[in-house]
């Protein structure tokens, strides 16, 4: 046993110190960013965020909503042959904005080819509870040698040498966050876990000295987390909690008295795995909980709300472009980020 001595950082343990801008609006502001991808020899541009591959948030109304603005969809492992078919053939131009999502089985090998084949997606999602496993590198490199191509999100881990080896392994970008999650169990039922704020300054670090790129997923809470996150370090921002409880969201509407809301749990959550399998597997416990979060209408408007709070935080430290934010950040600690004293009043905007 060891112990680490030196304070890991979470989003709400530190604030964006301001910078002298010649910007005039936000308008002003490009959030696109130009990927080239080591592995997979491909470009991408696009703004990016990424809807998190949960069957409440990956799904294809969602997809298309956020294909308007340029962002990118991780669609949930749920999602059928045939939804992939509709998808090419109602909305082809979305597809290029899409994810599929799989686990390491043989059945979810076999899912990224018919989705492929039937959408020819250019993103694939690798995506496990615990990405320290050697049986998930060994399924990175089956599926880099299955798919040369494809430009491969692999994850989930905190620390730089495991972001180097999954990069290694064939993995273009690698998606950290353990536990940080709206609707995650992991770090009370497993005691494991990384504060994401460090995690994304350490793993992006890792990624950049070979090329590679990070996904920050969870944690973020408010658009001023997701500037935080892309001021990390971070070149994608995977979003689950923020997006939740939309039209375009998976579930029905859920009346209560007078208000609405729609159900949201973790995919490994009680809940998802007696919905998916049947059962909660002897060997294990559900690292998720389940949630009725608020009814918020249209996700149109959620989205252009996050987009404004970033091109805001880009001109607050005079970054012209979502690239240049990092280095346009010093990160001040702080030990209170927002007046709290009305928070118990019913509040709009």
């Amino acid at each position: 046993m060891r112990i680490e001595e030196d304070i890991k950082l979470d989003f709400k343990d530190v604030l964006i110190r301001p910078k002298r801008s010649t910007l005039k609006s936000r308008a002003e502001v490009d959030l696109r960013r130009t990927y080239t991808f080591k592995n997979a020899q491909l470009s991408w541009t696009g703004i990016p965020i990424v809807a998190a591959n949960m069957d409440h948030t990956g799904t294809p109304a969602v997809a298309k909503v956020l294909a308007e603005h340029h962002l990118l969809t991780a669609l949930s492992k749920f999602v059928t042959k045939q939804d992939w078919e509709t998808l090419r053939k109602t909305a082809p131009q979305v597809v290029a904005a899409t994810m599929v999502s799989a686990g390491t089985s043989e059945h979810d090998f076999q899912r990224i080819h018919e989705a492929i084949q039937e959408a020819d997606c250019p993103f694939i999602c690798l995506d496990v509870a615990n990405g320290y496993a050697q049986s998930f590198l060994d399924s990175v490199k089956r599926v880099r040698d299955a798919f040369p191509k494809k430009i491969i999100l692999a994850g989930n881990v905190v620390t730089g040498e495991m972001t180097e080896e999954l990069l290694i392994a064939g993995a273009d970008i690698v998606k950290v966050g353990i536990g940080p999650g709206s609707v995650c169990t992991t770090r009370k039922k497993t005691g494991v876990g990384y504060p994401q704020l460090s995690a994304i300054i350490e793993c992006a670090d890792a990624a950049h000295g070979l090329k590679g790129h990070v996904c920050a997923d969870g944690g973020c809470v408010v658009p001023g987390d997701v500037a935080k996150a892309f001021a990390a370090g971070a070149d994608f921002v995977m979003l689950g909690g923020m997006l939740a409880g939309h039209d375009e969201c998976l579930g029905e509407l859920i009346h209560q008295g007078e208000q609405a809301f729609k159900r949201f749990y973790g995919m490994s959550s009680q809940e998802a795995m007696v919905k998916y399998h049947g059962q909660v597997a002897e060997y294990r416990s559900s690292e998720g909980k389940s949630v009725n979060v608020p009814y918020k209408g249209a996700l149109r408007e959620t989205i252009l709300d996050i987009l404004g709070g970033v091109r805001s935080t880009c001109t607050y430290v005079g970054a012209q472009t979502l690239k240049e934010l990092p280095k346009r950040t010093t990160f001040i600690r702080v030990t209170q980020q927002i007046n709290e004293s009305l928070a118990s009043y019913q509040v709009s905007g």
